[in-house]
């Protein structure tokens, strides 16, 4: 070890008075040790025993130099500090006993003095940091507020985030919370006490726990669930039961939510659809994506969009050697900027406006920034945008990722990412099937084994993404309504952005070491959901009754939009990878050379504004598309008063 940068820091005047404390237990736990092993009339006035004493504070004093105790402040002392406490005493016991046999060979001394010695000066060395801690937390106050200071609530979970949240209310001075009893999934737990709060019963028995609480004048008025790995199926469970008692419920973020930028004191916020809609954690390699981005020059396209902006935050999270930002929307792009420079300011990061419609533009970025390893996210993506917006749409989402193909290949990047989406499966809409001809655009690549491998990764809606259906049902919630559903019966899948990005990073590192040649890896979305079972939650979320507080109102579906959308084409069976959430949909392969030729008519189609021309190209690429018709000029209306 070195042992330099420990004592650099002694000099700092927190850590000198630690030290100065610690050495002086030292020398008092050796006196302490002498007067419980020969009582207090043994011979105090002998020099020797000072002398000894100070030895041994003077072996401690360097022992703590090594182990630097000395740096570990009080006030969050844990079990590592203790750790490190143990280490030290028995450090100074073993170093101190080979010089007290040289210089007296044991013979001044009771031979069990050291070891008593070794207890208390682990006592006082633990002792003052404990009453500090035990002060900080302000447990010396007495214990649980249960006479009707604060608002009561109860809280689901009794695990270490259920402590650890008790422990934040309980130093908190104005949290606000009466604490009246936890609710458990582990039988086990139910009467138990944690930082003095009982288990008051099990999920199921939420409401009967509520009814005998409300019959004591207890009533909780708030739930909350602190439990990370929690369903959404169980979310609505304790979401009916709340709306039951009149209560509210509320979430404290799991800790995958959780930045290093963010509120440390885990505040309850009210529960969101992502919560209901979101699955628990899955488990994840996280050693393997840690290696795939660790010390790599990393560019993503699209930084500023929604799965974009997501990927730079996990991205700068797991710590990059550079970071490139590309996007052609300054707003956007502007944001994620800020966003990392203030959180991380250390990170080496470059911001690029740029379309990736511009090949040259691109080949000059990639041939500047080096990257080691790319994430294409950019894209049209609103359905009915880019059916209206044919050209646009088509030289974006497929000549874009052409380019971007090109200028990996150019520059020799280790891998590039397509980010897709499941509706270029059987589309019916050109932006599903301007995704899957980026789709069969990387296949290709990959199979000609270019310095370049490809990664493609599909999956289904991002709850909350820009112009999705989650922030329409938002806006026109506030705007007191109606919220609009474009067919009772349509439905789609639906992953939240953490899920989102967690399986991409998966999924990327996963393929890079797989090898699966024109594989496209599908995330597992789960069961897909109901957009009007969607629309139902969001209006209870915001605490409003169907049909009286708010209606919604059946538009007719819109161009290119199907009632359902797939993961997997017929051709495609799915086949597992070993990893949980991701399976591999195995190749549809077109030839390289048609697809380049095909390419070439594309872009003079989209350069001469000949749309026919260019959906010609697409239906030859894409013979499965079957575009929807468009909706009719007057859509039937009807009104959805109850569920």
């Amino acid at each position: 070890m070195n042992v330099y940068p420990l004592v650099k820091t002694l000099f700092q005047p927190r850590n000198l008075l630690a030290f100065g404390h610690d050495v002086a237990m030292a020398f008092l736990a050796f006196l302490t040790a002498y007067g419980l092993r020969l009582g207090l009339d043994a011979g105090w006035d002998n020099i020797g025993l000072y002398q000894t004493a100070a030895a041994f504070a003077g072996v401690a004093a360097a022992v703590y130099l090594f182990t630097g105790l000395y740096r570990h402040v009080w006030e969050y002392v844990s079990t590592k500090d203790a750790a490190n406490i143990l280490r030290s005493a028995s450090l100074t016991i073993l170093v101190f006993l080979p010089v007290l046999f040289l210089a007296t060979r044991l013979e001044s001394f009771p031979r069990s003095l050291p070891v008593i010695a070794w207890f208390v000066l682990v006592l006082f060395l633990a002792g003052p940091r404990l009453i500090v801690r035990v002060a900080r937390d302000r447990q010396f106050a007495g214990v649980w507020r249960t006479s009707g200071e604060g608002t009561p609530i109860l809280v689901v979970g009794a695990g270490p985030e259920a402590e650890q949240f008790l422990r934040a209310v309980q130093k908190t001075r104005n949290a606000g919370y009466n604490i009246l009893g936890m609710v458990t999934a582990v039988p086990g737990r139910v009467g138990q006490l944690i930082q003095g709060v009982e288990v008051l019963g099990r999920d199921a028995d939420l409401s009967t726990i509520i009814v005998k609480l409300a019959r004591r004048g207890l009533k909780p008025e708030k739930i909350v669930v602190v439990r990370q790995k929690v369903s959404g199926a169980e979310l609505t469970h304790f979401l009916d039961v709340a709306e039951a008692h009149g209560c509210t419920l509320a979430r404290v973020p799991p800790a995958a939510e959780l930045r290093d930028y963010d509120d440390v004191a885990l505040k309850p916020r009210p529960v969101a659809i992502n919560d209901v809609l979101g699955r628990p954690q899955m488990s994840l390699d996280r050693a393997a994506m840690a290696n795939l981005i660790r010390g790599r020059r990393v560019l993503i396209t699209g930084a500023g969009g929604s799965i974009g902006s997501e990927l730079v935050r996990q991205i700068v999270a797991i710590g990059p050697n550079h970071l490139a930002l590309l996007d052609h929307g300054e707003f956007n792009l502007y944001t994620i900027d800020r966003e990392i420079r203030d959180w991380r300011p250390n990170q080496s990061m470059s911001t690029i406006l740029a379309d990736v419609r511009d090949a040259a533009r691109l080949k000059d970025i990639f041939a500047r920034e080096k990257p080691d390893l790319v994430f294409h996210a950019a894209a049209l993506k609103h359905v009915p945008l880019v059916e209206t917006n044919v050209l646009e749409g088509l030289h974006t989402n497929v000549l874009g990722a052409r380019n971007v193909a090109e200028a990996c290949i150019s520059t020799q990047v280790r891998s590039m990412v397509l980010v897709s989406t499941d509706k270029a499966v059987n589309p019916a809409n050109v932006m599903g099937a301007s995704k899957r001809i980026a789709e069969i655009i990387c296949q290709a690549e990959d199979l000609r084994q270019s310095a370049t491998q490809f990664i493609t990764v599909r999956f289904g809606n991002v709850l909350g993404s820009a112009g999705s259906v989650v922030p329409l049902f938002q806006k026109q919630l506030e705007t007191g309504g109606p919220l609009t559903v474009t067919h009772p019966d349509i439905q789609r899948y639906f992953m939240t952005p953490r899920e989102a990005v967690e399986l991409i990073l998966q999924a990327s590192a996963l393929g890079t070491a797989r090898k699966d040649q024109g594989a496209i890896y599908v995330l597992d979305m789960g069961q897909p959901v109901k957009i009007m079972d969607l629309a139902k939650q969001m209006i209870r979320l915001a605490g409003k009754t169907l049909g009286v507080d708010i209606d919604i109102k059946i538009t007719g579906l819109r161009p290119g939009e199907k009632l359902y959308e797939e993961l997997f084409h017929g051709d495609e069976p799915p086949l597992p990878t070993g990893q949980e959430g991701i399976l591999i949909a195995r190749p549809r392969v077109v030839d390289h050379a048609v697809i380049t030729s095909k390419l070439h008519m594309l872009e003079d189609a989209c350069r001469k504004r000949d749309e026919d021309a260019a959906l010609e190209v697409v239906g030859a690429l894409v013979p499965e598309m079957r575009r929807t018709p468009h909706a009719p000029t007057k859509p039937h209306l009807s009104i959805v008063k109850s569920s």
